[in-house]
C-alpha cells in the first residue's frame, strides 16, 4: 500500500514545479489506524542549500555500539549547528529535545543585489567578516559557553567550496579548543529533517519535497541517512529562472528574483504571454527551467524592453509589458514569492490521500543554523560523528569539503530522459557511504 500510494502522490507533485523565495519544508504524514501504520504510514515533507576525516559515516563511529545506544536515549544533548554553504552566515544552538536555545543568521542581501547573484569569492570573504560574531552570538543567545556543547555539527555540502570551507574551518577549530565531536551534515538532508525538529512525532518513511533558488528535489526518505531520489532539475533551479528573469526585468535583486517578480506580477496580466509549461511532454518526476529563461528572454526581446533601464526609470508602457512578462512567467513556472501556492496545492493533494502536510515555520524555510545543530542530533544519537579535531590544527589543512555531493541513490524508473547531468567530482551520496559503513559494522 505505501509503494502505491507514494507513486501516485509523487507523479502528482512532479508536475507542479512550484517555486517559492523560501525553502519550503512540507511533510505529508498518512492518517491511519495504528494497525495500518506498519503497513501503509507514508508522509511528505518539502522544505529554498575540515579536515579529510570530517563526515558522517566514512569512517567508523567514534563510539562503541553500547555508547551509541546510550547517547540515542540521551536526551540532553546540546549541539551548535553552523551553516555557510551559500549566501547566509547561520549558527544556532539546539537541545536533543528540539528547544531552540537561539538562531542568528547574517544575510547577503547587498551583495546579491550588487552583483546579480552569488558571487562565490565576494560571498566567502563576508562570510569571514562575520562568522565569528554569529556564532558568538549563538551562544550568548542561548546562555551557554562552548563548554556546555555536546558536539558541534556544520554543513560540509553541498554548496559553494570557498563558503564551506569558512564554517568547516570555524567548526573545527571551536570543536578543537573545546574538545568537542564533530559533526558533517548534509545541507539538504538538514532541510528535509528540519520537519523532524517541528514535529517530533514524524517518523519514517514520508515524502520530502525540496524547492529551492538552487535546488528542486523530490525524495523518499526511508529513514535516517536513507534516501531515494526520485527527481531532480536536470538543468536550473526555479531560483535561477526567477534570479536571471528579475535581472532582464531590471528589478530590484535586494531580496532576490523571486519577491521582485511577484510584486511587479501584481500588476500585470498573467494570461498576456503564452509560455509553455516546462517538461509537460515528460512523464517524470524532474524539473527543468532552462527553456522557460529562454522563452522569457525572447519575450523581452519581441516587447523591445531595454533591459539597461532600471524599472523605477522605465515608462508607463514599457512598465506594463515587464509586469506582463512577470505575470505570465510566475504561473507558469508554477509559483510565487511566498509557500501559500505551494500548500494550496499539496492541501489539495493531502484530501485525495489521506496524508497529512508537515510545515515548518518560515525562518525554518531558509538556510540556517537550526536545521543544521537539529541533523547534527539525529546522526549524534546514531554515533554518527568524528572524534575532536586536535586543537593545533594547521591552516592549509586541506578540508573534506563536498560541493556536489547527491542525498540519495537515484530511483531507476525516475530517470528522465532529457536528462544530462555534470557526472565530474561528484562526491558519492550520503545513502550510499552511511550504507557502506552499516555494512563495515556488520
Amino acid at each position: 500500500m505505501a509503494s502505491s500510494t507514494f507513486l501516485s502522490l509523487s507523479s502528482t507533485i512532479s508536475r507542479l514545479h512550484l517555486y517559492p523565495k523560501l525553502w519550503l519544508p512540507f511533510a505529508l504524514t498518512s492518517v491511519n489506524s495504528p494497525r495500518q501504520k506498519a503497513h501503509q504510514q507514508l508522509r511528505l515533507m518539502c522544505s529554498p542549500l575540515g579536515s579529510s576525516s570530517i563526515h558522517i559515516s566514512a569512517s567508523k563511529p567514534a563510539l562503541s555500539p553500547s555508547h551509541c545506544r546510550a547517547i540515542s536515549n540521551g536526551d540532553d544533548l546540546v549541539v551548535l549547528g553552523i551553516e555557510t554553504s551559500c549566501d547566509d552566515t547561520a549558527a544556532a544552538v539546539v537541545r536533543s529535545n528540539g528547544e531552540i536555545l537561539s538562531q542568528v543568521v547574517s544575510s547577503q542581501a547587498d551583495l546579491l543585489a550588487q552583483y546579480g547573484g552569488v558571487a562565490p569569492k565576494m560571498a566567502e570573504e563576508a562570510h569571514a567578516k562575520v562568522i565569528d560574531k554569529v556564532v558568538q552570538d549563538a551562544l550568548d543567545k542561548a546562555k551557554i559557553a562552548e563548554t556546555d556543547l555536546s558536539a558541534v555539527a556544520v554543513t560540509i555540502g553541498p554548496g559553494l567550496s570557498l563558503c564551506l570551507r569558512v564554517g568547516v574551518q570555524k567548526a573545527r577549530n571551536l570543536a578543537g579548543r573545546f574538545t568537542k565531536p564533530i559533526v558533517g551534515v548534509h545541507h539538504m538532508e538538514a532541510h528535509a529533517l528540519v520537519a523532524r525538529l517541528v514535529k517530533q512525532e514524524l517518523e519514517f518513511p514520508f515524502l520530502v519535497l525540496l524547492i529551492s533558488g538552487g535546488h528542486n528535489l523530490l525524495i523518499l526518505a526511508r529513514d535516517l541517512g536513507q534516501y531515494v531520489q526520485l527527481g531532480t532539475a536536470i538543468d536550473d533551479a526555479i531560483g535561477e529562472a526567477y534570479d536571471k528573469t528579475a535581472k532582464w526585468l531590471g528589478l530590484d535583486m535586494r531580496r532576490s528574483g523571486g519577491p521582485a517578480i511577484e510584486e511587479l506580477a501584481r500588476e500585470g496580466d498573467p494570461e498576456s504571454v503564452k509560455f509553455s509549461t516546462p517538461m509537460k511532454q515528460h512523464k517524470d518526476c524532474n524539473f527543468s527551467y532552462a527553456g522557460l529563461k529562454t522563452q522569457v528572454r525572447l519575450a523581452i526581446e519581441s516587447k523591445k524592453i531595454n533591459v539597461e533601464i532600471p524599472l523605477s526609470f522605465s515608462s508607463v508602457e514599457d512598465r506594463c509589458s515587464r509586469a506582463d512578462i512577470a505575470a505570465s512567467f510566475q504561473v507558469v513556472s508554477g509559483g510565487v514569492a511566498s509557500n501559500q501556492y505551494v500548500r494550496a496545492r499539496l492541501d489539495e493533494v493531502v484530501k485525495r490521500k489521506s496524508l497529512q502536510l508537515v510545515c515548518p515555520p518560515p525562518s525554518l524555510c531558509t538556510d540556517n543554523g537550526v536545521m543544521v545543530a537539529w541533523t547534527g542530533i539525529e546522526h549524534f544519537r546514531m554515533g554518527r560523528f568524528d572524534p575532536p579535531p586536535p586543537a593545533d590544527e594547521p591552516e592549509d589543512v586541506v578540508y573534506d569539503l563536498r560541493p556536489r555531493w547527491p542525498l540519495g541513490e537515484e530511483y531507476d524508473k525516475g530517470r528522465s530522459e532529457a536528462r544530462s547531468l555534470r557526472r565530474a567530482r561528484v562526491h558519492p551520496s550520503l545513502t550510499s557511504i552511511i550504507q557502506a559503513s552499516l555494512q563495515q559494522q556488520h
